[in-house]
């Protein structure tokens, strides 16, 4: 049985389930977005680059999208780059990512990169946001070069302003609603082997769990692993 529209601590609560079904398995991922924590965040046109996709994903005609003239994608992971090809599939003139350290040093494969750039994305690299700007709606954001020194990332003093009216937030994701009764590390669910959490009859995998990267394939290894414990756990094994 399926059910949509369904949020964890909000219509159902992991108690519920421990007590009405034998196994649980959590795998919501991590919902929040982190906030840039610069003047202009809540400008029109500023926007969660995780909305964005989920937006895209499950609409009937991409082509009601609203994209903007000129998107600017803060991040350097795959939904960053995800946000950014898209944004140019659909319409969009220029489309920017802009990345606080080197190129090197993106969560993104080397593949996703090659992939944006061929799209005709340009990636903007050792800049950090400083502040967006725009009267009522945005239209710029204006980036500070940054300097590794001795691993720690400080800002140069120097900026440059990038004409955007679109900007998405690629800069990590939170776990959101995790029950008090879990163990966390890190900020995701701790899990030991095969996803066992701290509560029994409770496992979860993916990207709300600890260890492993975020990615779709670990994701579905993941569960795949903690189905076949499940099973075990139930059949006695």
């Amino acid at each position: 049985t399926m059910k949509t529209g369904c949020v964890l601590g909000r219509d159902v609560t992991l108690a519920d389930l421990t007590s009405g079904f034998d196994a649980v398995f959590l795998g919501m991922g991590l919902a929040g977005v982190n906030a840039l924590g610069v003047t202009g965040d809540d400008l029109d046109g500023a926007s969660d680059a995780v909305e964005f996709i989920a937006d895209l994903r499950q609409a009937e005609d991409v082509a009601t999208l609203p994209v903007g003239r000129n998107v600017v994608v803060i991040g350097g992971g795959m939904t960053a780059v995800d946000a950014a090809v898209q944004s140019k599939l659909l319409g969009a003139e220029t489309v920017t990512i802009a990345y606080r350290r080197g190129q090197d040093r993106m969560a993104a494969s080397v593949f996703e990169q090659e992939l944006a750039t061929a799209k005709g994305v340009h990636i903007l690299t050792n800049v950090q946001p400083k502040s967006l700007q725009g009267a009522g709606s945005l239209e710029a954001v204006e980036f500070e070069y940054t300097q590794d020194i001795d691993g720690k990332l400080t800002g140069t003093g120097e900026t440059v302003v990038v004409p955007a009216d679109q900007c998405f937030r690629a800069i990590g994701q939170t776990l959101e609603g995790a029950p008090e009764t879990l163990d966390l590390t890190g900020g995701k669910i701790a899990v030991s082997e095969a996803g066992k959490t701290s509560l029994a009859g409770v496992w979860a995998g993916g990207d709300c769990a600890s260890g492993g990267d975020d990615l779709t394939v670990t994701a579905v290894a993941e569960g795949r692993d903690a189905a076949e414990d499940i099973h075990a756990t139930l059949m006695g094994a």
